[in-house]
């Protein structure tokens, strides 16, 4: 059985998290654990539901039950979710009544099934996006090491571009056959020993590598820029949601 944390001890509750976008932030040493509140319909329920999340094994996160329960969704629930991650999981059960504006001003996330797998799913989910996820990152330009020549301050690598364009002041890294060997900012280009600021597919062109001696030929130079990430980290939102198989 779940552990069962005393009414004294639930009390003891955090300040409530600030809003953030559409939900409400987690604090960062909360990331890789999810507590929840578990609420079902009978004991058995209760037991099975809570055994099989306890099977959940996820290398982004570690899933409890802080505390589970018989009977509808109360006040007291809602409290000993604050202790948590501020999500309740409900399991052919409802809300009590009145409690929806206690829910959004404190942004408790309520989900109710009445499907095991569904739940479980979720779960999964919501566990997989815990952490902040990476920036996107998009290859803006592409060109092969031809030939290496030593220079006061690290290498010149020649190049020939072959896909889309290189840039001064772009961040980029040299890549071996054993992947990524290096990273850093272009400070600088030739194309026929002349400055540039670009160079684009088809061209060749020579490339100041600062701080790095290890580029040969057949190397690649990746350009790439980083962006906001297409998903953001799970919070909860503050909602009541009836989750029903589909």
């Amino acid at each position: 059985m779940p552990e069962r944390k005393s009414l004294r001890k639930t009390m003891n509750l955090p300040q409530r998290r600030q809003a953030v976008s559409a939900g409400f932030a987690i604090p960062a040493d909360e990331k890789s654990r999810l507590d929840i509140v578990l609420k079902c319909d009978s004991m058995g329920s209760l037991e099975a539901v809570s055994a099989a999340i306890s099977q959940i094994r996820l290398p982004q996160a570690e899933i409890r039950v802080i505390h589970g329960g018989v009977g509808t969704i109360s006040k007291q629930d809602l409290l000993m979710a604050l202790s948590g991650s501020r999500l309740i999981l409900g399991f052919e059960v409802q809300v009590a009544p009145r409690l929806d504006q206690w829910v959004k001003e404190n942004g408790v996330e309520v989900r109710l099934y009445n499907v095991i797998y569904k739940l479980l799913e979720d779960l999964k989910e919501i566990a997989k996006h815990l952490v902040e996820p990476e920036p996107e990152e998009t290859v803006t330009g592409k060109c092969k090491v031809i030939a290496v020549f030593k220079a006061k301050k690290g290498e010149i690598l020649g190049c020939e571009v072959e896909e889309g364009a290189v840039q001064v002041g772009r961040n980029f890294r040299v890549v071996s056959a054993m992947g990524p060997v290096h990273s850093s900012r272009i400070e600088s280009l030739q194309v026929e020993k002349h400055p540039v600021k670009e160079a684009r597919h088809g061209q060749q062109v020579g490339v100041q590598v600062a701080g790095y001696m290890g580029a040969k030929v057949g190397d690649y130079i990746e350009c790439f820029e980083t962006g906001p990430p297409k998903s953001r980290a799970w919070s909860p939102e503050g909602r009541i949601l009836h989750r029903e198989a589909s």
